[in-house]
């Protein structure tokens, strides 16, 4: 049987619904790591992360950040799970 545009799309939602964790994190095969430090403890932990993890092999960012009241910084890393 030939499968329609339409057959491919409808798999292609269910097996998005499906890689969506518990968590609500998307399957877009990034690893995440969310952290909440003072500004200097922050600073240094993501100078740690791109150092063990190139943005060049691992496509690493600082994807989001926000200045809590008290002054800690939360932000969250992402890194892909290899380099080529």
């Amino acid at each position: 049987m030939v499968d329609r545009p339409r057959d491919l799309a409808e798999r292609m939602a269910r097996r998005r619904k499906q890689a969506v964790g518990a968590a609500n994190t998307p399957a877009d095969g990034y690893l995440r790591e969310s952290f909440t430090l003072p500004r200097a403890e922050a600073r240094a932990r993501a100078q740690a992360f791109f150092a063990r993890y190139p943005k060049a092999g691992y496509m690493s960012e600082v994807e989001t950040w926000r200045e809590l009241p008290g002054g800690d910084i939360e932000f969250t890393m992402r890194r892909l799970p290899s380099a080529d």
